[in-house]
């Protein structure tokens, strides 16, 4: 059985198919039909006047048939058509001025309607010189699969089109049009283009999100289809619904940090973390501050996930950031264990001073449990890493260090916000579950 033929993707028009090519048969039947009125009527001519000598002398002569050139009813015409020639002849020629002029209307009238036939024939041919976007037709439709079938059902809502009915066996009309919704419930990606406050979201995405039978992620930044469809998909079609909003106190609780895997990943996954906060557009890492500050935000999170001094609701970003302000939940104890160190210096110089001894804590604890070889093969891993980050951070000279730190901070600042760290302590669903 062979297979159907597919339709191609892209229809280029053949030469002679091109509407704005020069029409050479248009032109071709205007000759023609010119040429052939001009020797008929002269003909014509001829005869009623009975071959008159004074039509002057034949071009053929074929036994009693004379043929006379074309031209020379243009001559006749100029020369009897006068106020002194007879009834008769006035008569004759006459007649042939109208021959003519049906004629010339003919050689007009006949290629213009073969150019315009030609154009409209071409036109409902398909083109896609210029692009082959357009409108589906009802078979595009149909094979596209987006007609309400099972496979459809709960799918995205598209939008809607009149098919035309069949026509009956005893009627002589079709049938009234049916509008139906066009849906997709495919893997392929959908893309929405249209202007502002075009009906996008009313048209396409609540309909979708009132009939959307599976999970779904909402980016709702202006929180209408929130407000307009969650309560639908809870009652009706019986799925939780969750909002995260950090800004606002009612927000569902999202701890990026719970989602790090505390096995072989656990560096990799810090690192993806630390690389989505330092470079949050992807464009990479280009500059020494943001690479160097990478580093000391990757090992100050895995020092918030591992440290024994911390409870389980303080491993968060909020952590993170007021570890690397001023020292955070763990400063008094890197304080006292660095008392004996003193410094004449500045203001500036005992907040950096205050820093390094967090930095000298997170390191010396890490040696500390690396050498006590009570830790399990994950945990060396992790506390060599933040060893090994702080370490770094302590060799760079001041000015440096004060830069990196200042990086590191810059991608923080929206944790100082009590609303959005109230939301990082526990998580409202694992994303693992959802």
């Amino acid at each position: 059985m062979s297979e159907p033929q597919r339709q191609p993707l892209y229809v280029i028009p053949r030469a002679q198919g091109d509407i704005t090519r020069f029409v050479w048969v248009a032109f071709l039947l205007f000759g023609l039909i010119t040429a052939l009125t001009f020797v008929l009527v002269t003909q014509y001519t001829a005869w009623q006047f009975r071959y008159h000598p004074t039509l002057g002398a034949p071009a053929i002569m074929a036994g009693q048939t004379r043929i006379y050139w074309p031209w020379k009813i243009l001559i006749w015409i100029f020369r009897f058509f006068r106020p002194d020639s007879s009834p008769d002849v006035l008569s004759v020629i006459k007649t042939a001025q109208v021959l003519l002029a049906v004629g010339a209307m003919c050689a007009i009238v006949l290629p213009v309607a073969y150019v315009f036939r030609r154009t409209r024939k071409l036109k409902d041919e398909r083109n896609d010189l210029h692009g082959s976007a357009h409108w589906a037709g009802t078979e595009e439709i149909e094979d596209a699969g987006i007609l309400p079938t099972p496979a459809n059902v709960g799918g995205v809502m598209l939008g809607a089109v009149d098919i035309p009915g069949k026509k009956s066996r005893f009627s002589l009309f079709d049938s009234k049009a049916q509008t139906v919704y066009l849906r997709h419930s495919g893997p392929e990606h959908i893309l929405v283009f249209a202007p502002t406050r075009s009906g996008k979201g009313v048209g396409i995405v609540i309909p979708t999100l009132l009939s959307w039978s599976e999970s779904v992620l909402v980016h709702d930044i202006k929180g209408e289809n929130w407000a307009l469809t969650s309560g639908f998909r809870e009652k009706v079609l019986k799925q939780r619904c969750l909002r995260f909003s950090p800004s606002e106190t009612e927000s569902a609780r999202f701890n990026p940090l719970a989602e790090i895997r505390l096995d072989d990943n656990l560096v990799k996954d810090v690192q993806n973390v630390s690389t989505m906060i330092v470079d949050p557009d992807g464009k990479g890492m280009q500059d020494h501050w943001a690479k160097t500050g990478f580093d000391l935000m990757t090992g100050v999170i895995i020092f918030v996930l591992v440290s024994d001094e911390l409870q389980d609701s303080q491993r968060n970003l909020s952590t993170v950031q007021a570890i690397l302000s001023d020292g955070g939940p763990v400063r008094e104890l890197a304080e006292r264990l660095a008392a004996d160190k003193e410094s004449d210096s500045g203001e500036q110089a005992k907040i950096a001073e205050g820093f390094k001894a967090v930095m000298e804590y997170i390191r010396d604890t890490g040696y500390e449990k690396i050498s006590a070889g009570h830790c399990t093969a994950v945990e060396q891993i992790a506390w060599k890493t933040a060893s090994q980050a702080a370490q770094s951070f302590l060799n760079k000279a001041s000015n440096e260090a004060s830069g990196v730190l200042s990086t590191a901070l810059s991608f923080l600042s929206l944790y100082r916000d009590p609303i959005v760290a109230a939301k990082l302590p526990l998580n409202t669903r694992h994303s693992a579950n959802i």
